[in-house]
């Protein structure tokens, strides 16, 4: 791919400020690691996503479509062609009674402010996910008994092809920690939120007590990924790999968090090998030690 070739195209599409070269993907996801993107673009309309998704066509790029990062690992050789972040470029909503239509870049944390102010329940369990819209529908994020599935009328998505589609929720395909946009090239725009009218302290009580609950019992103040492997069946990851004698396991800059065991965390100097490395030995502990493989919820991308 020629960069700048691919750059100048690019400007023909996005302000030049909403382009970047060489991007840090440690700067763009949670876990802060990652090498950099190629090319790093933030559209700020549909038709520019459109527009971005006709060159990506046209040049045969490989790209990569991501929210706020905080479900990836993005290994140290970075990513090669263009990555296009859905973050705070696109991120409006609006609530019309018990109704909330919402941009795929719009952060939970933000919408569920929000909702709360309009005194509507059924938010609670998503407002502290430290993610947007579009990655939450994209994993049917979920937590304290709700999943994403349960709110969702539906879904407006875009196609390579620039064509948009709006999907129900059944088309959705919704299980757990997982959709269509799991298995498709379909990039989340908008999503139909239907909740329910409630109570003021009622709602605020829950949110308080979720936090509280997050607060408490995870490791907020690390850079993560949040839960870094997905629930066994029957079982729970974290209770796995504590009674392998795994808690506060530490390789190089990486750790089994000495708060939750199912979180790996970034000690502050980690690169993605570590975190790979330490992972790598939590699975196979675990393997060995309970006859359980655990598999990742966390997403791993880009080039060693």
């Amino acid at each position: 791919m020629n960069k700048e070739y691919i750059y100048e195209n690019l400007l023909n599409i996005l302000d030049k400020e909403d382009i970047k070269l060489d991007e840090p993907m440690k700067k763009h996801i949670s876990f802060r690691v990652g090498g950099p993107a190629d090319i790093l673009v933030k559209p700020r309309t549909e038709e520019q996503l459109k527009n971005v998704f006709s060159l990506i066509k046209k040049e045969n790029i490989p790209y990569l479509v991501i929210g706020n990062g905080s479900n990836l690992l993005i290994k140290d050789g970075g990513i090669r062609g263009i990555v296009i972040e859905i973050s705070d470029n696109f991120n409006a909503f609006s609530i019309e009674g018990n109704k909330l239509t919402v941009q795929s870049g719009a952060l939970l944390s933000v919408v569920g402010k929000a909702v709360l102010r309009e005194e509507l329940k059924g938010f609670e369990f998503a407002a502290g996910i430290p993610g947007t819209i579009g990655g939450a529908l994209a994993m049917n994020a979920g937590a304290y008994g709700g999943e994403m599935k349960d709110m969702i009328k539906s879904v407006r998505i875009m196609d390579t092809d620039g064509n948009i589609v709006e999907f129900t929720n059944e088309q959705m395909e919704f299980g757990y920690r997982r959709s269509i946009l799991s298995k498709t090239d379909y990039v989340v725009l908008s999503a139909e939120i239907e909740l329910e009218k409630g109570n003021y302290d009622e709602i605020k009580a829950k949110m308080a007590d979720f936090t509280q609950r997050r607060v408490t019992k995870q490791p907020l103040s690390l850079p993560s990924a949040g839960s870094t492997f997905k629930r066994p069946e029957g079982n729970f990851a974290g209770k796995l790999i504590e009674d392998s004698g795994l808690r506060g396991l530490t390789l190089r800059g990486a750790q089994v968090s000495e708060k939750h065991c199912g979180f790996v965390v970034n000690l502050g100097n980690a690169n993605a090998k570590d975190l790979l490395d330490l992972m790598y030995v939590v699975k196979s502990t675990v393997k060995t030690k309970f006859g359980v493989m655990l598999e990742e919820e966390v997403k791993i991308l880009g080039e060693d």
